[in-house]
Parts: C-alpha cells; structure tokens; sequence
C-alpha cells in the first residue's frame, strides 16, 4: 500500500460530524481569545502583513478587532472595524448551520452548490469593498471609522 494512500480509510470512517464541529470549536476558541487578549494593544497579535507590505487595508482588516467588540456585545463598535464581516454574519451563520444539519443528518443526494451568480456578486463585492475603503471619499469604511455618529 503507497504512503498516499493510508489517510483514505482513515478519513473514510471519520463521522462527517467532526469537521464542522471542529471548525465550530475552533472559532470558538479564537472568539475566546480576542475576548481575552485585546487585539487594540500593540503587540499582542502580528501587524496585518498586507498592511504592513501596501500599507492599504485588506478586506480582513478589522476583523480581529471586529470579534473582539462582537464577543463584547458592541456590534456598533464592530461595524466600525469591518462593516463586510458584520454584514455578512448572517449569511456565515446559516452557511455554517445548514453545513452543520447536513453532517448530522446526511440527505441521500449531494446539495445543490451555490449559483454561479451568487458567487461572482459576493467576490465583486469583497473586490469592490477592498477597493472602496482605500479611497479617501470611502474612508469611513478603514477600520477604527466610526460608522455611526456618537450621541
């Protein structure tokens, strides 16, 4: 038997349970994290690479600070960091429940991938969202922007 060849039935009798459930634990555990160890304090987490090479902002920009101030309960203040992440939670969380619900209960035939439009509107919009928020006319969408006035 080839060395390529050993993972295969090793996988083949893993419950199809176990990789979201590990991925949910795992984001859990990086939610914990950012609750605990402040992404606003320098030196705690490495400076973005992107940024730190462009010195432009990255989509992801925010995004550790993002969860941080979701983990607090301030969605304002996470909009602020990275208005994309906040916005698209809700398509993230019903992915992520429709993944989990199909590996508990497997349907007899494979789900339908996501339409072809579907996918190129949301990698227009993330191409299009990176652009935006280097623009100084959409600069309120860098991170650390407060989008919202403060009453």
């Amino acid at each position: 038997m080839p060395h390529a060849d050993r993972p295969a039935p090793l996988l083949r009798r893993v419950h199809p349970a176990v990789w979201p459930v590990s991925l949910g634990l795992l984001g859990l555990a990086g939610a914990v994290l950012l609750h605990l160890v402040d992404p606003n304090e320098p030196g705690n987490y490495p400076t973005c690479p992107w940024l730190l090479l462009t010195g432009t902002f990255c989509p992801g920009c925010g995004t550790m600070r993002a969860v941080a101030l979701l983990t607090r309960l301030d969605p304002v203040g996470a909009l602020g960091m990275n208005p994309l992440l906040v916005l698209l939670l809700p398509y993230l969380a019903f992915t992520y429940a429709t993944w989990l619900a199909g590996s508990l209960r497997p349907r007899a035939r494979p789900p339908r991938p996501a339409p072809v439009w579907f996918v190129w509107t949301l990698l227009a919009a993330f191409v299009v969202f990176w652009i935006a928020r280097n623009l100084p006319w959409f600069s309120f969408l860098a991170p650390g922007t407060p989008l919202l006035p403060a009453w």
